[in-house]
């Protein structure tokens, strides 16, 4: 378990399940950061804080290669800036398969990023997959397909 500060995930999420009842039985779920520098994911993560950031685009390849499910409506994960400090949990609402092509403006716009645009998003998603990608010798194609998660930030830490 990666601890930061004085806050661990483990922590984050008892106080968490303390303010919301309901969700009692749940399993500490997966904790993460977006993007791969630190810059942008502490970005990221202030941008899902904020509530401007509500989704995320993770090739499909890429939960294959490191054998990962796909993201499900319901899912929780917890958000953490580049240090692993735990900054907001969210739920995932929605996923749709969508080819690179075929990403929508609207989709660019919810996921928050730089201007918001489409040509935005396009320039910064096409780099990082070719990153991604690369180490692996395989390479990034217009037609492969996108996990587009919608999610909701349902709880931010006191000290994010």
């Amino acid at each position: 378990m990666r601890e930061s500060g004085s806050r661990s995930i483990v922590d984050f999420w008892n106080e968490f399940l303390s303010l919301h009842p309901g969700i009692e039985n749940k399993d500490l779920p997966e904790s993460y950061y977006f993007c791969d520098n630190e810059k942008d994911a502490n970005e990221c993560a202030e941008l899902v804080v904020k509530k401007i950031k509500r989704a995320t685009a993770t090739s499909l390849w890429w939960f294959k290669k490191f054998d990962k499910p796909l993201p499900e409506t319901g899912d929780l994960a917890i958000i953490t800036d580049w240090e692993g400090t735990p900054k907001a949990v969210i739920e995932t609402v929605r996923t749709e398969p969508t080819p690179y092509s075929q990403v929508t403006p609207e989709f660019a716009a919810t996921e928050g990023e730089g201007d918001g645009s489409l040509d935005y998003w396009k320039k910064v998603h096409k780099a990082y997959y070719q990153r991604e990608m690369e180490p692996y010798g395989e390479k990034f194609e217009d037609d492969m397909i996108i996990i587009c998660e919608y999610f909701k930030t349902i709880y931010v830490g006191g000290n994010s």
